[in-house]
């Protein structure tokens, strides 16, 4: 039997006193700043999963290990999330193996609601099973992860949660990279909204703004962030890119 609880944009607490949404565009930029979970170098380019070159890389699981940080974020994505909701009464929250997994049991006890995790794949033994807790048929699922780039991962979570008969349109990140044209519009087709608390374009912005970044680098990663492709393109096969 599934609890019945759920959380939408009409239950106030969530969202007392949280700061609209370029406030915490800038806010959030910060916070990856100050825990150092930005790396800029154009000189030597980091190798992304896909093998190709970027001159950036975030890694978002740091904010795990800053209390305060952690806390501010995770309020901020709560909100955001029933924000966009568009009034849609979540009654189960899930995170994406295996960086979404701690967020989204932080998202869940701020809205009160069951958590539940997703595998990439099924584990291949006991039950063979991709969702791991209580989730099933009448639920409405808020998928949270980390990041998103091209959106890809997020089309395979929730294709995972609605094969168990309950309905996912909506997932959350701390961070969203914003320079794939189609990364929005691809998820909505798959009946899917994004909703994102920064992008690169925020933490550029605060980086410039901050003097924290020399202006070289921060005009190779503009470089980067207008056209990605024509960026890697350049410099495949250029030696030296570091794993990321």
């Amino acid at each position: 039997m599934n609890p019945s609880t759920s959380a939408n944009a009409e239950d106030d607490g969530p969202l007392d006193g949280v700061p609209p949404a370029d406030e915490i565009a800038r806010l959030t930029a910060g916070m990856l700043l100050d825990v150092e979970a930005v790396h800029f170098n154009a000189d030597e380019p980091f190798t992304l999963s896909s093998g190709k070159p970027s001159p950036t890389y975030i890694d978002c699981r740091k904010l795990i290990s800053f209390p305060r940080e952690r806390a501010l974020l995770m309020d901020f994505l709560a909100a955001t999330a029933l924000r966009g909701s568009g009034g849609a009464k979540f009654t189960n929250v899930a995170g994406g193996e295996t960086a979404g997994i701690p967020f989204g049991a932080l998202v869940a006890e701020r809205l009160g609601l069951p958590m539940t995790y997703v595998r990439k794949k099924p584990k291949g033994h006991g039950r063979n099973a991709r969702i791991e807790g209580v989730m099933g048929e009448g639920d409405h699922v808020l998928l949270v992860e980390d990041l998103a780039t091209d959106g890809g991962s997020k089309v395979s979570f929730v294709e995972a949660i609605r094969e168990t008969g309950a309905s996912c349109g909506h997932t959350a990140v701390i961070f969203f990279y914003g320079v794939f044209p189609n990364a929005e519009s691809d998820l909505a087709d798959h009946g899917i909204t994004l909703h994102h608390l920064c992008t690169w374009a925020d933490v550029v912005r605060e980086a410039r703004r901050r003097g924290s970044m020399d202006d070289a680098t921060l005009r190779q990663v503009e470089d980067f962030l207008a056209d990605p492709a024509g960026w890697q393109e350049v410099r495949m096969g250029s030696a030296g890119p570091r794993a990321a």
